[in-house]
């Protein structure tokens, strides 16, 4: 079953209200409108998934694939109980493997979106990627054709204010001057959010990002690597 209006009502609504006796008054609602789309939405992906990446948690629960509604409010200075947004993500298991880039999807009543990259590299993954893009190795160079010739995501993340490599050509310099990398598509398309095809769009995505997160990947057996040395 798609998303639908009523997903985003509901979103909109346990935000407002931001209460426990609200919420379990409607669990029922978000069971409907978010919990089962989302875990249908990870089981019909979970195939594909797992071609890209056959270590992947593709388990459609919350706290595996799927993000909780409510918020942990104790290191923030934001005490709302709920969030308005809800994601899912495709990883590796967090406890064997650190710090690995992820496949994700993620919407709000401001629109939604998706794509692939870290929520928080490590300084040693970044050194490592750069190591590669300066080496000019072969998968990094097949990254960067992959993302040139795409026009879906753009290249995110935190940059240094002033280049550490102003010698680089500008393209490369994208990739050697992020502290942080992702590759995402924003979007407020509401008729693909509730039709049964964004599964297949999202599908489409993630097997274009494919050849990047095998880079990313490399770069970390790498990072890796460097640590035993």
């Amino acid at each position: 079953m798609p998303f639908s209006q009523k997903t985003i009502d509901f979103l909109v609504e346990n935000k407002i209200h931001d209460s426990r006796e609200w919420y379990q008054e409607h669990k029922d609602l978000y069971r409907e409108f978010l919990l089962e789309p989302f875990t249908e939405l990870v089981a019909r992906l979970s195939p594909a998934m797992l071609k890209i990446d056959p270590q992947f948690i593709t388990e459609p629960r919350v706290d595996r694939t799927l993000s909780r509604i409510y918020r942990d409010t104790r290191f923030s200075k934001d005490k709302s109980l709920y969030r308005d947004n809800m994601w899912m993500v495709f990883m590796r298991e967090k406890k064997l493997y650190e710090g690995l880039p992820a496949f994700y999807f993620d919407f709000s009543p401001q629109g939604f979106s998706y794509g692939m990259g870290y929520y928080q590299a490590s300084v040693a993954s970044m050194d490592a990627i750069r190591q590669m893009a300066l080496d000019n190795a072969a998968p990094f160079k097949k990254a960067d054709k992959v993302f040139r010739k795409q026009d879906i995501f753009r290249m995110e993340g935190e940059a240094y204010k002033r280049s550490k490599y102003p010698d680089q050509p500008p393209e490369k310099r994208e990739w050697l001057d992020k502290k942080n990398i992702s590759f995402n598509c924003h979007s407020t398309d509401v008729d693909l959010l509730f039709s049964d095809s964004l599964a297949d769009a999202l599908m489409d995505g993630y097997m274009l990002l494919a050849p990047i997160y095998d880079f990313l990947c490399l770069a970390e057996r790498k990072r890796d690597a460097a640590k035993t040395i």
